[in-house]
């Protein structure tokens, strides 16, 4: 298996299969996707895949419509989980969150929303325990994120705030995995 990051073809399949096997309950898009496998990477223990991939179609593994089809996302899935894992404990710098952009009022604007949703579905799946007060903050900042609705962007959006609270993110899944990681 291949262990280079993945390309544009490679997530243009991932969300073609999110979109064709997906549901309310699942993972929607590569940007949620991302944010799930970086809380999984980062996770106390490490989380089997028998719990983690039904987890990403909502609890249920697809019919899929070809082994081959299957095998692709798979192998994809962990080759992306392989290369974020890899950031994140040897060069968290070179960590990027996969966030979602926009057009807001002339100005290309950050959305963070689903990342952030994904990474609490991976903080779920990894059954986080209670965090320190200091690493809760980080956690919380994520959160925050996921509660904002970004499918429609407010005229009336204070871009400052809303660009300081996505600002707040990646140092944040930075410092969480840095804390469980000395846990471990």
């Amino acid at each position: 298996m291949q262990n280079h990051p993945l390309n544009t073809a490679d997530f243009a399949f991932i969300e073609d299969t999110l979109l064709q096997y997906g549901d309310d309950h699942s993972v929607l898009n590569p940007s949620e996707l991302d944010g799930y496998f970086t809380a999984l990477v980062s996770s106390p223990t490490q989380v089997d895949i028998a719990e983690w991939f039904p987890a990403i179609f909502g609890g249920q593994n697809p019919e899929w419509q070809t082994p081959a089809q299957c095998k692709q996302f798979i192998e994809l899935s962990v080759r992306h989980l392989n290369t974020l894992a890899a950031q994140l404990a040897n060069d968290s710098q070179a960590f990027s969150p996969r966030f979602e952009h926009t057009e807001h009022q002339g100005q290309r604007l950050t959305l963070a929303e689903e990342w952030c949703f994904g990474y609490l579905r991976g903080v779920a799946v990894g059954n986080w325990p209670e965090l320190p007060a200091e690493h809760a903050g980080a956690l919380n900042a994520i959160a925050a994120c996921a509660e904002q609705d970004n499918f429609e962007l407010p005229a009336d959006l204070n871009v400052a705030e809303h660009l300081a609270g996505v600002a707040r993110i990646e140092p944040a899944a930075r410092a969480l995995h840095d804390y469980w990681l000395a846990q471990r």
